[in-house]
């Protein structure tokens, strides 16, 4: 067997210098970032052209209390959180309260409906109708915030310019570790200084 037919993408080089599959690596993210923050903001809109007070009327409907201030705080959730993470800016930080909003879904309208998130109810002269909507969507999006907290917000982020940013101000800081009073360090469960 010739050494051309065994090699894979990742073996290939390009001009001699910069591997394939790491100059790959730093679009990954971006296709990620952008369904995840215009699935929030179109979502966090939808509630602000409506009005907030409509969706505090189905918050109130499901029992949930203070519906009107968790009607706001979920559509700026939404918004804010959206726009963060299709700009890769604070991922780690706005991922948690968007995972909080998508977990209250989950678990007080989506989970009886089951796992599809579309279900064929009826095809008619009328054309198609849907049933409810499962909890699919929901769990795509936590993956999708659970990958990019993981695996980072890429190099065309925020997040990465300021991270560069705070490397070259603090030259003795090199990649992947903490420089002392400059970074927190988190060891067993309580949080520090490095």
């Amino acid at each position: 067997m010739s050494p051309i037919s065994t090699l894979r993408y990742s073996d290939m080089r390009i001009g001699g210098l910069i591997d394939l599959q790491i100059l790959l690596s730093r679009f990954a993210p971006i296709p990620l970032r952008l369904i995840v923050g215009y699935g929030f903001v179109a979502h966090g809109f939808a509630k602000l052209s409506r009005g907030p007070e409509t969706f505090a009327v189905v918050l109130h409907t499901l029992g949930v209390p203070s519906p009107s201030l968790l009607a706001w705080l979920t559509t700026l959730v939404e918004l804010t959180g959206g726009f963060c993470i299709l700009i890769g800016a604070f991922v780690p930080i706005v991922s948690l309260p968007m995972a909080v909003v998508l977990l209250t879904a989950l678990f007080t309208i989506h989970l009886p409906y089951g796992f599809f998130s579309v279900k064929l109810a009826q095809v008619g002269e009328g054309g198609t109708k849907f049933g409810p909507v499962g909890y699919e969507i929901i769990l795509l999006y936590l993956a999708g915030l659970t990958t990019l907290v993981l695996g980072g917000s890429g190099s065309f982020s925020v997040d990465h310019w300021l991270l560069r940013t705070l490397r070259s101000r603090h030259p003795a800081l090199p990649d992947g570790t903490r420089a002392r009073g400059v970074l927190p360090k988190i060891s067993s469960g309580r949080h520090e200084s490095a």
